[in-house]
């Protein structure tokens, strides 16, 4: 029996539990448990590990954080791959399957399609190309490091007792790692703007494009117009169905796999700061990072200490590929968030009527290339998939009907775009001008670096592959006739940089940052709402001593910027119902912090998200409000203030407030009961660390691997942010990682990762560090090789196989 027969759904009741249906040799949690409480260490703690040139020392802190000291620094990235395996095995094995296109193989026919659409965003190009984009040595680090994972599945091979649970559970084995595995992945990083193109055409189908301005504003101001040759009223409702399945996460909830709503990119961030040691109370840079990536158990985000002759580097970084990509090398900081550049273009082909194969472009018809692959499937051999590409990228829809093909064009296929991975050359700068020639090549994500070192300089990188358009602004999808092509890519160069600034600080939140120098590059119109990145301006500003400590608190701050604006607006609701009367009472009197435990927070978050935004949406554009649904918080925020836009006058404005509020009230006292004493937001939204196979598991096996629900405050727009779904208020993501560097005296460096940073929930730390990270705690990020040992837990020795 092959998991196509099983429905592996907890909601329908049913759950895998075969074990050897695909060679497992026993199902994980049988085995023996060391009492360090992991299923998969020796207990003599003593590994023997195929080609390591010399014996490698693995030290476990009290944190989960593995601190590795290599003679070589091929030894040193080979134990990185071990260790990975031997904490984070299903989790990477996933990664790797589901960008590959290989998830049929192990979980059945149901995935097919999935499979296909994976495999049309796999990096096909020159990999001599690929591997020089980022290092002269990063074809080696990579083949050390998936080296490493293999010599951990071969040390299974002899433990069969410590393959992780999942594998037994779900029935099938690990897969062997190739070195181009690590790059040639691209999916895990689409993440630009087409959903918004196609977005975008529809409202003007609907209206006009001005009208897009309401769910969307346009930085710098900036006016679209519709391409010539575009009907922006034909795009299909499936066109991007293909694109959805390739980019979305693995489910397991049984039957049909069905491509997923596009995430809301304007819920997805990060913070970052560098603060001057000029500024600080201890004469040293302070750089702090948060990235917000989407919750899960594991964390998505792995901590880790390489520590080799010329290598000396910690922190955060992708758990399936070498490197660290946030933290410190004893020399240099560094920290990232997404710095929103347009890297994406859906064309719209005419194809020939009879002949669907090819396309119109220039004066004539050009012919797809199509691939044909196999795609195993367990238990049923193989599927054929054909994969169609244009000369711009590959063909995610085919309308028949109308004779329309339609494929996207990306960056992301180009030498050099493996997300994260280019941070092996970065991480070993030790000046600001090497860390901006690493930077010069940067291909994805897109990003702002913030930047310190042990010789005071604090400074701003962005880096990215910023295509250079010609004729058009990328902000709707375009004929792919010729009329609309890239010329090449900008220049790192032509990026703007920033070193030691008058402020004293520098600080990053995904907001629109270009300075006027660089405003016509068209990098991109679409940035992050600028709350959360005026919120650490205004905190940074006043604090002429800055510390770590306060750095860690406005990591947590949790103060609204948009509720300090609406709440003044608010119009006295005169013979209107008392309870609203209270409810406005109860927000006018609110500091606007939006705390767990808060009543006016509950309020203020329903009332946004819930009534004001989407009645705004209905008022001001009511032909394409179900386009829309939630309109830029920052519009909304600029037509309440000053109507006549979209509304028509002062007057419309207050019973659009007043009215939606009534609204709001009533569905928190349905939510949360009539009394505001019984009030808290954190009884609405709540933070959930969910297993990615959890729907495969029952409740007893869910509640060992999924941890929460726990109670969670902030909001899309506070510097501690929590992006959540309006439909039952989980939380999306957020910074489950957190990071505060001491430039210099890195021992008083801390973070924390949730909910722990172990992949197996037999461990301790698979979910020690939740109840920390939800109460606002960090732990020590220790550095030296004497803070390494005042809490040093475990040890273990990889010795040369």
């Amino acid at each position: 029996m092959g998991l196509g027969d099983v429905r592996l759904s907890r909601r329908q009741g049913m759950v895998a539990t075969v074990a050897g249906a695909a060679g497992v040799a026993g199902a994980a949690g049988a085995g023996l448990v060391s009492p360090s409480g992991h299923a998969a260490d020796r207990e003599d703690g003593r590994y023997r590990v195929p080609g390591l040139s010399a014996p490698v020392e693995l030290v476990e802190d009290r944190y989960g954080v593995p601190h590795l000291y290599a003679a070589t620094e091929d030894d040193v990235f080979l134990a990185q791959g071990f260790n990975a395996a031997r904490e984070r095995l299903f989790q990477i094995d996933l990664w790797r399957r589901r960008g590959l296109g290989l998830l049929s193989e192990v979980l059945g026919p149901d995935y097919v399609e999935q499979d296909r659409a994976t495999r049309l965003f796999l990096y096909r190009g020159d990999m001599a190309a690929e591997w020089s984009r980022y290092a002269p040595d990063a074809e080696r680090i990579a083949t050390r490091f998936t080296a490493g994972i293999n010599a951990y599945l071969d040390w299974l091979e002899a433990h069969p007792e410590a393959l992780p649970e999942e594998f037994g559970l779900l029935g099938y084995r690990p897969a062997r790692w190739e070195a181009a595995d690590v790059v040639r992945i691209r999916s895990h990083g689409l993440t630009r703007n087409l959903a918004s193109e196609v977005q975008r055409a529809r409202v003007a189908c609907g209206a006009d494009v001005d009208t897009d301005l309401v769910r969307q504003g346009l930085q710098p101001a900036h006016r679209t117009v519709v391409p010539d040759g575009l009907d922006p009223c034909a795009l299909p409702d499936a066109v991007l169905d293909v694109f959805a399945l390739a980019v979305q996460e693995v489910e397991f909830t049984g039957g049909e796999v069905r491509p997923k709503p596009l995430p809301d990119m304007h819920t997805e961030g990060s913070n970052n700061w560098a603060v001057s040691g000029a500024r600080t109370a201890t004469g040293r840079p302070v750089l702090a990072n948060d990235p917000h990536r989407s919750y899960a158990a594991p964390s998505l985000r792995y901590l880790a200490h390489l520590s080799a002759p010329g290598l000396d580097v910690i922190g955060a970084g992708e758990p399936a590929l070498p490197g660290i990509s946030i933290g410190h090398n004893g020399t240099i900081a560094f920290g990232l968030t997404i710095f929103p550049v347009d890297q994406e273009d859906l064309y719209v082909y005419e194809l020939d009527p009879a002949d669907h194969s090819r396309y119109r472009y220039r004066d004539g018809w050009e012919p797809m290339v199509v691939l044909r692959e196999q795609v195993p499937v367990r238990d049923g051999g193989a599927e054929v998939v054909e994969l169609p590409f244009t000369r711009h990228g590959p063909v995610i829809h085919v309308d028949a009907e109308q004779h329309r093909a339609y494929a996207v064009r990306t960056a992301w296929l180009e030498p050099g775009m493996s997300p994260y991975f280019g941070s092996i050359a970065y991480m070993r700068a030790r000046s600001f001008e090497e860390f901006t020639a690493a930077m010069r090549n940067w291909g994805a994500p897109t990003e702002n670096q913030v930047y310190a070192d042990t010789a005071g300089n604090i400074g701003w990188v962005p880096g990215g592959l910023a295509p250079n358009r010609v004729g058009y602004d990328g902000l709707l999808p375009v004929p792919g006739d010729g009329r609309y092509e890239w010329d090449g890519f900008r220049s790192g160069d032509d990026l703007p940089r920033s070193l030691n600034p008058p402020e004293g600080f520098v600080a990053t939140a995904n907001q629109f940052n270009l300075p006027p120098s660089h405003q016509d590059l068209g990098l991109g119109y679409e940035w992050t709402n600028p709350f959360r990145h005026q919120r650490i301006v205004e905190v940074l500003s006043r604090q002429p001593r800055h510390s770590v400590a306060d750095s860690q608190r406005l990591q947590l701050d949790q103060l609204c910027l948009p509720a300090r604006r609406i709440i003044p607006l608010l119009p006295d609701p005169d013979g209107r119902d008392a309870g609203l009367a209270r409810a406005v009472r109860l927000l006018r009197g609110w500091d606007c912090v939006e705390s767990a435990d808060s009543a006016a927070a509950a309020l203020f978050e329903v009332w946004l998200g819930k009534h004001l935004g989407p009645d705004f949406v209905v008022a001001a554009a009511p032909t394409v409000a179900q386009h829309i649904g939630s309109p830029d918080t920052l519009v909304l925020l600029e037509e309440l203030e000053h109507p006549g836009r979209w509304l028509r006058d002062p007057a419309a404005r207050d019973a659009l407030l007043l009215d939606s509020l009534a609204s709001a009230v009533a569905e928190v006292r349905e939510k949360l009961g009539p009394g505001q004493g019984r009030w808290a937001w954190g009884s609405l939204l709540h933070t959930l660390f969910e297993h990615p196979a959890s729907d495969a598991f029952d409740d007893a096996q869910d509640r060992r691997f999924t941890v929460g629900p726990m109670p969670r405050g902030g909001s899309p727009d506070t510097v501690n942010q929590s992006g959540y779904q309006l439909t039952d208020f989980r939380q999306l993501n957020g910074p489950s990682f957190r990071m505060v560097l001491d430039v210099g005296g890195w021992d008083s460096s801390v973070a924390i990762n949730a909910p722990g940073q172990s992949g197996d929930p037999a461990s301790p730390h698979y979910r020690d560090l939740a109840e920390p990270w939800r109460a606002g705690e960090y732990f020590p990020l220790a550095y030296s090789r004497a803070a390494v040992e005042r809490i040093a837990e475990r040890r273990f020795v990889l010795l040369p196989g």
